[in-house]
């Protein structure tokens, strides 16, 4: 045993030994060649193994004994060395290569003309490689050709006219016959829209009959789909007659492809005809309605309420087929489509109301946790009306959902044609008027933002069709004068629902509403009454917000009489009818009402009358004869006028000029002279006399 052992311990300092002088050669091996890391290790490796006689033999080691820890730190330190040489080796380079970027010109030329010129030869050999696989395509000579006509055609501006003509004569010339070889790529589809763009009627034919059977694949394109809504867009009855037909029987399916469905949109939007509308939209009640037509030239119709009444044992798959669409585009967030707000609406008007499959579909809408689908469905007639219906048949719950969706877009609501009729509903049926205050008043009229920002927002509003009833809805007790026919027919529809679904009487919603209004209205017009003048629905709302306003009027009142003060555009404003209307309103303190043909005095503005004598006393005679003479008629029947006799005995002092006035015909307050246009004296000649000069000299008779 004890000889085993010392023939062990002299067998480990020989291998020591050996270990440190094979260390030592690797290592100026590797400094002298530089030899990878890989190749030491392969050389480690490499190593006889030795077999120890006192090993025991298991399944793990098999009797070999591994290299000891002399040997591995002999080995880590020869790796360490190695990665140092490594860093200073690219150190050195880094150095080198600094150097010659910061020598002169033709040094640095010549250190690095090696590896530039390789690298343009790589680039050259590629952009050969590309010419010749462009050239190996079909039609590769032509696309290119037409390509350089392309580019020159594309900037109108820059190509006179003659030079126009015979480009694009050229182009045809190359595209004639080859239109389907161009059009489902995406550079050469680009050179056909040109084409189309300067093309006349003829030519334009030429290429719809050319792509005749291939709009259907040309609107799932990605870039082609753009060519048809280009051919659709130009407006020819003739291409339209060709081009809707082919998506008969393939709604269903291109309403859900990514790209067709925009195309199929805009076709049933704007270009398709009413009957072309009724076969696209009655493809979503089933495949029934897709494969037979028989009826599609003559009697077709997508009411659905008439298809039901005619075919009631269809009601079931039909509802379950349309149902089943409308929820696909909804769950795949695809409902800014006008087609689907219609089918939406058909629907909706087809379940009985508070049933199970109205409770459904008012889930479905409020299932859209963005928003998304109730917003896009107020900027469209139908989708409107159907949002409109839901708040009218909805809870108080699902009322105050449906105004959540629209935070941030009550503004964007206000100035749309639709929109506007779902902030009219709103007004109309929602119990809780602290909710549509705090939710949309605040909204419009943005109050945490400056007062003079507050009111160039209502200065936009005053001024727009739309905007302008969403604001003045409340005030206004001639509907007729602010809402239009389709509002009209909404709300009288809405208001026999809201009968039945809403507990709160109209009259007090409706001042509770006016109450919130009144404040910032009434400020609105103290500071602005200069500007509103100016226009007839600025006019407007100064007479109607007067008129209805809750609270203290007094400041915008006086703001309306100083304007009788003013000189320049204000004076020539208030000689426009407009203003006169406003005015004589006013003074009379209400409305005419035509059927006790009296007028609907308001109290707050009684002393309008008197302060407006105030400001006019000086130049009574000016609007007695002017333009506007009806305003001082007013101010004489007006039962609230504390000062009738003065203004009849300064009328009575000027009985030749009002005599005058009412003879010789200065309605428009313009005397007729030489200067005047033709135009103008003929103006003047057809507007008569002065009506109201002659009712001001029989009043104070």
């Amino acid at each position: 045993m004890a000889s085993t052992k010392r023939k062990a311990e002299t067998f480990s300092k020989s291998s020591a030994n050996s270990s440190i002088k094979k260390a030592r050669t690797n290592n100026e091996r590797l400094r002298n060649n530089k030899v990878l890391p890989v190749a030491l290790e392969t050389e480690t490796d490499s190593d006889p193994i030795v077999e120890s006689e006192t090993t025991e033999h298991s399944g793990d080691d098999d009797g070999i004994s591994w290299p000891s820890d002399d040997e591995s730190a002999v080995a880590e330190d020869i790796i360490t060395n190695r990665r140092g040489e490594d860093r200073k080796d690219q150190k050195s380079k880094d150095s080198v290569s600094q150097f010659q970027r910061q020598l002169p010109g033709p040094l640095a030329l010549e250190n690095g003309a090696e590896n530039g010129s390789s690298s343009r030869e790589t680039h050259a050999k590629q952009k050969v490689l590309t010419q010749e696989r462009k050239a190996a395509k079909p039609n590769a000579d032509t696309i290119a050709r037409s390509k350089k006509l392309w580019e020159r055609l594309r900037i109108k501006s820059q190509v006179p006219l003659e030079e126009r003509k015979l480009l694009v004569a050229e182009l045809f010339d190359i595209i004639t016959g080859r239109v389907k070889d161009f059009v489902f790529k995406h550079d050469s589809v680009r050179i056909i829209q040109t084409a189309l763009r300067y093309a006349n009627l003829e030519q334009r034919m030429r290429i719809a009959k050319e792509l005749q059977g291939e709009y259907r694949a040309l609107s799932e394109s990605k870039y082609a789909k753009f060519l048809v809504g280009k051919l659709l867009g130009l407006g020819d009855r003739e291409i339209r007659d060709m081009v809707v037909p082919e998506f008969y029987g393939q709604v269903q399916r291109m309403i859900r492809h990514p790209e067709a469905s925009w195309i199929l949109d805009d076709i049933y939007r704007g270009a398709a005809t009413t009957k072309q509308k009724a076969i696209l939209l009655r493809e979503w009640y089933g495949a029934e309605f897709a494969i037979f037509k028989a009826d599609a030239h003559n009697t077709a119709s997508a009411d659905l309420k008439d298809i039901l009444a005619k075919n009631r044992e269809k009601r079931t798959p039909i509802m379950r087929s349309l149902h089943h669409l409308i929820n696909q585009l909804i769950q795949k967030k695809t409902t800014g489509f006008t087609i689907l707000h219609d089918a939406m609406l058909q629907y909706y008007l087809n379940v009985a109301p508070a049933s199970e499959e109205a409770n459904d579909f008012m889930e479905l809408l409020k299932g859209d946790e963005e928003g998304d689908l109730l917003k896009n469905l107020a900027f469209t007639g139908s989708g409107a009306r159907l949002v409109c219906l839901c708040l009218a048949y909805g809870n108080a719950k699902d009322r105050k959902h449906i105004l959540k969706a629209y935070k941030g877009t009550f503004q964007a609501l206000a100035s749309d044609k639709y929109g506007h009729q779902v902030l009219l509903t709103a007004y109309d049926v929602i119990d809780d008027t602290v909710l549509v205050a705090k939710s949309i008043f605040a909204e419009l009229f943005s109050k945490e933002i400056s007062v003079e920002e507050q009111h160039g927002i209502l200065l936009r509003y005053a001024t727009d069709l739309n905007a302008r009833t969403s604001i003045l809805y409340p005030f206004t007790t001639k509907a007729k004068t602010v809402l239009s026919r389709g509002d009209l027919e909404m709300l009288k529809e809405i208001h026999h629902i809201r009968t039945t679904t809403s507990k709160k009487d109209p009259k007090v919603r409706t001042s509770e509403l006016v109450q919130a209004l009144s404040v910032p209205l009434l400020s609105f017009i103290a500071a602005n009454a200069q500007i509103l003048v100016r226009n007839s629905f600025g006019c407007f709302l100064i007479s109607e917000v007067l008129l209805g306003a809750a609270g203290d009027s007094q400041e915008a009142q006086k703001a309306v009489a100083c304007l009788t003060t003013k000189d320049g555009e204000v004076q020539a404003a208030l000689s426009n009818a407009a203003a006169g209307r406003m005015l004589k309103t006013l003074v009379q303190g209400g409305h005419f009402n035509a059927e006790t043909r009296e007028i609907d005095h308001v109290d707050s503005l009684k002393p309008f009358a008197d302060l407006l004598f105030s400001k006019i006393e000086g130049n009574l005679v000016r609007w007695a004869t002017g333009a506007n003479s009806f305003v001082i008629v007013g101010l004489l029947e007006a039962p609230t006028f504390s000062k009738r006799r003065e203004l009849v005995a300064l009328l009575s002092k000027h009985c030749q000029e009002l005599q005058q006035a009412a003879d010789e015909g200065r309605s428009l307050g313009i005397a007729k002279d030489k200067k005047s246009s033709r135009a103008k004296q003929s103006a003047m000649k057809g507007c008569g006399r002065n009506r109201g000069a002659e009712l001001l000299l029989q009043k104070i008779k």
